[in-house]
């Protein structure tokens, strides 16, 4: 049978490791595709760089648009980044009928909409299972493996360099700007950061996986995002006194009233298995109606983990080259006819337990106002520890943990208890889940 005939886009990290991937299993990935795939063209800037990894095995290219557009290319690899250039490459390959694979979270998040819309109308793949977790076959398992489930609500860690972070922040008492300079030192972070530690990288990740869970369009814009850059050592280890670690989760789930899509700090009971989740792993926890919960667990980046999810895609898009479009599986697992337009709940009406930190004026009273406070928005107190002034201070820390409530309500807790006489700063709050069958 005709060999599938592949360009790639880009050999970076996860394109070089995609190619050697590819050239170390050819045979075994034959065998499962029913026919062999080659590279044939691989498009770099970096001439040079890119011939010395390729050798005499493909064409070597500075031109992008000329992959895309070539009659004897079958699919896209799309693994250059960014929105712009890409998008356009991509919207390319479409429109000359060619099936895409890309590992591009941002692009799918922000355009993703748009993307699948053109290629169902041209009848082509679009493949993205690297673009959430790396090598952690969670696309695969939500579009296939759970359709049969009406999905209920998933938590994930999926941002390794945060994870990283918050580990070496509780096993060594590090702070949070130490462990980033070593995490950039060992190349788990950037330079500039700030897509990790602030959430928008799980953000884009969230984003696929809800559209996929619930049948909803892309909408990263309705995403609530809140980075770990102003967690502290003591919230961390007073976490830990109360059995809980802190985690930075992405949290999509159905209520009636809406879908909650949001990315933030979370504290997690200790016992369960994604709290011991450590260093650049990753997790998603996924409660179905049927199946329960299933933990989804692996490398999340990486040149060789992210490739195994390429070719993997590469093999799924040759098996299904000659299949009828309508009966492959949609883009967002529900047919394009069948999407949700059921609405992303706003922050502020989601129901979660929360976490508060105040610092006060060891006073008599003191309790009594702020239970008072919560009592009128109706805030339960789940747990309570008061810390002991240290010597000649007059300052204590008091820690509560809530039952389910409304975030407005625990907003407007804190704006009434800030403005108390007694209260010291900026009360903290981190959001609590239980992650319970």
């Amino acid at each position: 049978m005709k060999p599938i005939n592949v360009g790639l886009l880009g050999i970076g990290t996860v394109g070089g490791g995609t190619f050697a991937v590819l050239r170390r299993n050819q045979e075994e990935i034959t065998r499962r595709a029913g026919r062999a795939i080659t590279l044939k063209v691989v498009a770099d800037q970096d001439l040079e760089r890119a011939k010395r990894i390729v050798g005499n095995a493909a064409e070597v290219v500075a031109d992008a648009s000329s992959v895309v557009r070539d009659p004897n290319i079958d699919i896209v690899v799309e693994l250059i980044g960014g929105t712009k250039i890409a998008k356009d490459l991509i919207m390319q390959a479409i429109d000359h009928g060619k099936h895409v694979v890309t590992a591009n979270k941002a692009l799918l998040a922000v355009h993703g909409t748009e993307i699948f819309y053109a290629a169902q109308k041209k009848g082509v793949m679009v493949a993205f299972e690297a673009a959430v977790a790396g090598g952690v076959p969670i696309i695969k398992a939500l579009r296939e493996g759970l359709t049969a489930n009406r999905i209920e609500w998933i938590a994930g860690i999926v941002n390794g360099t945060s994870n990283f972070i918050l580990s070496e922040m509780r096993d060594k008492g590090a702070s949070f700007e130490d462990v980033l300079k070593q995490a950039q030192q060992r190349g788990y972070a950037e330079a500039d950061p700030t897509f990790d530690i602030e959430g928008i990288d799980a953000a884009h990740k969230l984003t696929i996986i809800s559209a996929i869970s619930f049948g909803i369009p892309m909408q990263f814009s309705k995403a609530y995002t809140e980075g770990i850059s102003k967690l502290t050592r003591q919230d961390i280890r007073y976490a830990e006194e109360l059995g809980y670690r802190i985690k930075l989760l992405g949290i999509t789930r159905r209520t009636p009233e809406g879908i909650e899509l949001r990315v933030h700090p979370t504290l997690i009971p200790a016992r369960r298995l994604i709290a011991n989740v450590e260093g650049v792993m990753n997790a998603v926890l996924v409660k179905g109606d049927a199946v329960g919960q299933t933990l989804y667990y692996g490398a999340g980046a990486g040149a060789e983990p992210t490739a195994s999810a390429v070719v993997a895609d590469l093999v799924d898009v040759t098996r299904m080259h000659t299949a009828d479009p309508e009966n492959r599986v949609p883009h967002l697992a529900f047919q394009p006819d069948a999407l949700s337009d059921t609405p992303i709940l706003p922050m502020e009406e989601v129901e979660t337990a929360y976490y508060l930190r105040l610092r006060v004026l060891d006073r008599p009273g003191v309790l009594a106002d702020i239970t008072r406070i919560l009592a009128d928005l109706t805030i339960s107190i789940d747990a309570m520890v008061q810390k002991e002034p240290g010597e000649g201070e007059e300052q204590v820390d008091i820690i509560m943990l809530t039952h389910l409530t409304v975030e407005k309500n625990v907003n407007a807790a804190i704006d009434r208890i800030e403005q108390l006489p007694v209260n010291v700063g900026k009360v903290t709050r981190i959001r609590l889940e239980e992650l319970g069958a």
